[in-house]
């Protein structure tokens, strides 16, 4: 569990709601149906005609990321990535082929296989960086659905408030509800700006960063295979990839 998202996102919204109340003003002045309606409805429509299909869709099951982000074994790794190479070192790039079916990660499963099969290290790193190239790509495609919404959400905002001022321009016979009539129209943009800036934003950075966290992981991965290919002393192994975890 990511404890500073949710602390995050009680910070933000409650440091408003607290001003909004040093200040004097109501709370439930902040509280308007339509306006949720046209922010929240609108950025997201915004946000599935900019998006293909599988992108949004992997966006969604992204979300979870911010309260439960995936956390790379980087030490557990390493420390098994020292044990293939000494089993290498003794009984060959053969001897690591029974680990091959056992390994539960698809991306280390085909660095394995591509090592047991005896491919040449420059072939391995080739394949391995094309995997890691494609898969930071589409995550990364997915995370700026949430950023590219938060473009979106300010201006829909104004939109909301323009909508209220016209409807507001309709009662101008009745002066006693104008003020309120302007107040509501405007709680619309603070839904748009407070929503980009105080979520939307904030959420597509953070999705970025644990997409470079997992392709970090999986280049700690390809080194280690190519160094094993390559002959390398696990002492020296070890040592090269400390450096991903430092």
């Amino acid at each position: 569990m990511d404890i500073l998202s949710i602390v995050g996102i009680i910070v933000a919204f409650g440091a408003i709601l607290l001003g909004q109340h040093l200040e004097g003003g109501h709370l439930s002045a902040l509280v308007n149906g339509p306006a949720i309606l046209i922010v929240g409805g609108g950025s997201l429509g915004a946000m599935m005609v900019q998006s293909p299909l599988p992108v949004f869709l992997r966006a969604i099951r992204m979300f979870v990321w911010l309260f439960r982000p995936p956390v790379p074994p980087m030490a557990q790794t390493l420390e098994r990535i020292i044990g293939w190479s000494h089993v290498a070192r003794k009984d060959g790039l053969l001897g690591l082929e029974k680990l091959v079916e056992d390994e539960p990660d698809m991306f280390t499963r085909k660095g394995l296989q591509l090592l047991v099969d005896g491919n040449e290290p420059d072939t391995i790193r080739n394949t391995l960086d094309l995997d890691i190239g494609a898969t930071e790509a589409r995550h990364m495609q997915s995370a700026k659905v949430f950023e590219s919404m938060g473009g979106y959400s300010p201006t829909i905002g104004i939109i909301g408030a323009v909508l209220g001022l016209i409807h507001v321009m309709g009662n101008l016979a009745d002066p006693s509800r104008l003020g309120s009539g302007i107040a509501t129209a405007f709680v619309a943009t603070i839904y748009g700006v407070g929503l980009a800036n105080l979520f939307l934003l904030p959420a597509g950075n953070k999705l970025k960063a644990i997409v470079k966290q997992q392709a970090q992981y999986q280049e700690m991965i390809s080194e280690g295979l190519i160094a094993i290919a390559e002959g390398e002393n696990p002492r020296i192994i070890e040592t090269r990839l400390q450096g991903f975890i430092a």
